[in-house]
């Protein structure tokens, strides 16, 4: 069986779909606990936005920004090729496997620390290696169970939009399904977290959530524009892996249709 999985290009073409979508969320999840500015990346003065009047925001983002764009394109794709039950299938796994990683983490911090390692990295200006490790991965449940939740809802999301309009348009215009469907799931996503894990978690007022949600979705309305070009190309590479007919007919069946 497995020399059949290995010669079959669609299958092997989704399991690395999947394992790489699986690996980002992952990788976004751990690196999400730092915050940057993206202002001093381009050497820019703060923006000092005000939004629904509250005043001082700029754009103070998450690491993990810096991959979720590419859970949604690669969502796209996936939608595009296989249709909503895969994408439904590597977004609960993608669930599992980052609760799972979780689990672990939690458990890696409360295990009892070497008395060697907790004062091992002095020189290099870090008092407690137990502190500092406790700080990189002990995110707050509320954050943990507000990141899953919006992961999942706005994947759901994503599929129905893709899917609605890609039954009125067929297998035109690109664009418009891939960021048409992003727009909205990214503002889902970006809602979602915030209220879970800030709103209730936290406590914060409506005014701050709904701000510093416009400057999360502004950054990610501006990469879904610009990763576009990314979806057009990485279909004209899978079409020219697969071969035409055999791309057709995915697509076809990704829309629950044999025939054109």
């Amino acid at each position: 069986m497995i020399h059949s999985i290995l010669k079959d290009k669609p299958t092997k073409l989704f399991i690395s779909i999947a394992a790489f979508f699986v690996a980002n969320a992952l990788i976004a999840e751990c690196i999400g606990g730092k915050i940057f500015s993206l202002e001093k990346i381009f050497g820019w003065e703060p923006a000092d936005m005000t939004i629904f009047g509250q005043t001082g925001l700029s754009f103070n983002l998450t690491c993990g920004v810096l991959l979720w764009p590419l859970e949604f394109v690669i969502t796209d794709i996936v939608n595009e090729y296989y249709g909503p039950k895969a994408v439904k299938r590597i977004s609960y796994t993608a669930v599992v496997l980052i609760s799972y990683a979780f689990i672990m983490f939690y458990a890696a911090m409360n295990i009892p620390p070497a008395d060697f390692w907790i004062s091992s990295r002095q020189a290099e200006g870090i008092p407690n290696m137990q502190d500092a490790f406790g700080g990189i991965f002990g995110q707050g449940m509320w954050i943990i169970l507000g990141s899953l939740t919006a992961f999942l809802v706005s994947q759901i999301v994503d599929v129905t939009v893709f899917h609605q309009i890609k039954k009125r348009t067929g297998q035109k215009w690109v664009w418009l399904r891939a960021t048409g469907s992003t727009f909205v799931s990214q503002l889902v996503d970006s809602f979602i977290v915030l209220f879970i894990a800030f709103k209730i978690g936290n406590g914060w007022s409506w005014k701050l959530v709904l701000a510093i949600c416009v400057v999360n979705y502004l950054y990610k309305f501006t990469m879904a524009i610009l990763l576009t070009p990314v979806i057009y190309l990485a279909e004209k590479q899978i079409d020219r892996y697969l071969g035409e007919e055999t791309a057709r007919k995915m697509k076809l069946q990704a829309m629950g249709k044999e025939t054109e």
